[in-house]
């Protein structure tokens, strides 16, 4: 006899929600993970009495009214909306391109004075082209707005991410840009969105109530040891860490953070500001509070907490975030993931075990699926 039914390797979302499941299916389960502490990637750090999202914002936003719900019954979620700030040259534009962003940009004021603007840049980029496809990311975005919101809202902040020029880069990673002819400055079309109520520490706690965890325990160390305590194991790792990177390493872009307590209670007014141009180094700035505070609750926090994000080259020892999905990365993923399937015991999940880049409400209803196929 196993000690446990389920082994979940990552204290993430995705390991958190299997192990609510499975508890609820009366499965026995303890949850692992390496890092000192529980949450995976939306874990929070208090600081002055502020929840700062310690690997970058996370913003909850579904259309799915069962993922809300779901997540709702752990723990209320707050009325954030996310509205992001660009600033070019010190200059602010709102986020995503809407009428106020072309106001900014052009001074127009109504849709068909946008609309004619837009269109005349985008004839340009389609003379350029004389009749061939996209070959980089540039033609692609100068395809879909324009020069002008290329060269002051996209280029540099891309460049930024990727740590490459954007005629290097593919022009899928582009499909599409969004053009709203209204002044709405919601970045999503989501029918619900917001954060935790007490932060995202308070999601997690709630997924793993009743749920054995132990933390600072590498499973790739002791991985027979482990594997032997379980019937199945739940892996949320990185799939070619679990192969010993037999085909070689899949690549990521990861992120480092300059976190700095102001001695003032707001900072930019705004959670989010992105710093478009080249010559910034970081990508944007990230002013916690505003992500649960709002009104003349932000002045009664007398301090406030930022975050500077730099985008890098992700290498061994530094936290994975976001694959690089060319193709020469996606075929040696395909090679690990025919090992993966020929697992009976081990079920691989998440941005990194499946090498695919997930919001967080596609994560819950994928193992909200998935335990109803293995246990309805």
């Amino acid at each position: 006899m196993k000690t446990y039914d389920y082994l979940i390797v990552g204290s993430g979302l995705y390991g958190a929600t299997f192990a609510y499941f499975a508890r609820q299916a009366g499965k026995k389960c303890i949850v692992i993970d390496k890092r000192p502490h529980l949450g995976g990637n939306v874990y929070c750090e208090e600081v002055e009495g502020i929840h700062v999202h310690a690997y970058g914002a996370h913003i909850f936003h579904t259309s799915n009214k069962e993922v809300w719900d779901f997540v709702n019954a752990i723990v209320p979620f707050n009325r954030y909306t996310n509205a992001p700030v660009a600033n070019y040259r010190g200059k602010l534009y709102n986020l995503p391109f809407n009428m106020n962003t072309f106001y900014q940009m052009w001074g127009v004021r109504t849709p068909e004075e946008a609309t004619a603007k837009i269109e005349a840049q985008k004839a340009d980029a389609v003379a350029a082209l004389q009749g061939r496809e996209p070959s980089n990311l540039e033609e692609q975005a100068l395809l879909l707005v324009g020069r002008d919101i290329y060269e002051a809202l996209v280029k540099g902040y891309t460049e930024k991410q990727w740590g490459r020029a954007c005629t290097e880069l593919p022009p899928f990673i582009i499909k599409r840009l969004p053009v709203r002819l209204v002044f709405d400055n919601n970045y999503f079309n989501d029918s619900y969105q917001g954060i935790p109520i007490g932060g995202y520490n308070k999601l997690i706690n709630g997924l793993l109530e009743g749920v054995e965890t132990k933390v600072g325990c590498d499973f790739l160390q002791d991985r027979a040891a482990w594997m032997e305590m379980a019937d199945k194991v739940v892996y949320t790792g990185q799939i070619d860490a679990f192969y010993d990177y037999r085909f070689g390493r899949l690549e990521f872009r990861t992120v480092s953070f300059e976190r700095e307590i102001l001695d003032k209670p707001n900072y930019q007014g705004n959670a989010v500001v992105n710093y478009t141009e080249r010559e910034v180094p970081y990508t944007r700035i990230i002013e916690h509070k505003h992500f649960e505070l709002f009104g003349q609750a932000v002045y009664d926090c007398p301090k406030t907490v930022i975050s500077r994000e730099f985008s890098t080259e992700w290498h061994a020892g530094m936290e994975p975030y976001y694959p690089v999905n060319d193709a020469k990365n996606n075929a040696l993923f395909q090679q690990y993931q025919a090992l993966a399937a020929q697992e009976e015991a081990v079920l691989f999940g998440g941005r990194l075990a499946e090498y695919k880049y997930y919001d967080m409400a596609p994560v819950v209803e994928q193992v909200m699926q998935r335990c109803k196929g293995l246990w309805a």
